[in-house]
């Protein structure tokens, strides 16, 4: 006669499963907490990035509509948005330049550009933002954030 096989027992099956998801979980949320430090970190760089370039096309509006005041485009810049710590530094300039293809030469006021062409006045505006990080090390983003722009005065 030959023995008769018996199913094993279904408890039998599962034994020494009963903490692996705890275990699974614990090693995979360091992790998953370092992943979205890095993702919150990298948004509220881009937020305060996009608020400074904001001041800065407040202040660039300013100055198209009422000409080079530094006290007035200083506050728009300043007032643009909800954020502290926007400022308006290097506090804004007025130039003399020539248009040329790596940008704007600065030149003497009263001269003549290349082809005999008149200089125009611009006004150059910066926006400077110190961020606040909530990670102690973060050597990857800025912890100035600027931008700049330059606009023609005519």
């Amino acid at each position: 006669m030959r023995p008769v096989r018996t199913k094993p027992k279904r408890a039998s099956l599962r034994r020494g499963k009963e903490g692996s998801a705890a275990i699974e979980f614990a090693l995979f949320m360091p992790l998953f907490v370092l992943l979205l430090t890095g993702v919150v970190e990298i948004g509220f760089a881009m937020f305060g990035s996009m608020q400074v370039y904001g001041a800065v096309e407040a202040g660039m509006l300013y100055a198209v509509k009422n000409g080079f005041n530094s006290t007035g485009i200083s506050d728009a810049i300043t007032n643009s948005s909800g954020i502290t710590g926007i400022t308006a530094s290097p506090a804004p300039t007025q130039f003399c330049g020539c248009p040329a293809l790596s940008g704007i030469v600065v030149a003497t006021c009263g001269g003549t550009c290349t082809g005999n062409t008149a200089q125009s006045q611009y006004i150059r505006i910066n926006a400077t933002l110190t961020r606040t990080s909530i990670l102690s090390n973060t050597f990857l983003l800025p912890s100035t954030l600027t931008a700049q722009s330059i606009v023609r005065q005519n």
